[in-house]
């Protein structure tokens, strides 16, 4: 199993977006957190899908100093 850091951040519209950023341009969003870090699961999926598909290695996390939770 494999864990990434996922940032949740309020979004100007109202949604809470997610971004992954060991995952670079993996983002998505959800009208609430729940629903963000649902879709940041199947974001996540599906990038770690293309990346197996194509043999590409599979990023490690990052270390982030600072996580803002919306």
């Amino acid at each position: 199993m494999m864990k990434y850091t996922v940032i949740l951040e309020e979004g100007e519209d109202g949604y809470i977006v997610a971004h992954v950023p060991a995952l670079k341009g993996c983002h998505t969003q959800g009208k609430t957190k729940e629903d963000a870090m649902t879709n940041a699961r199947e974001a996540i999926e599906a990038y770690l899908g293309s990346l197996r598909k194509h043999n590409e290695p599979l990023p490690k996390d990052v270390d982030v100093e600072v996580v803002i939770d919306a």
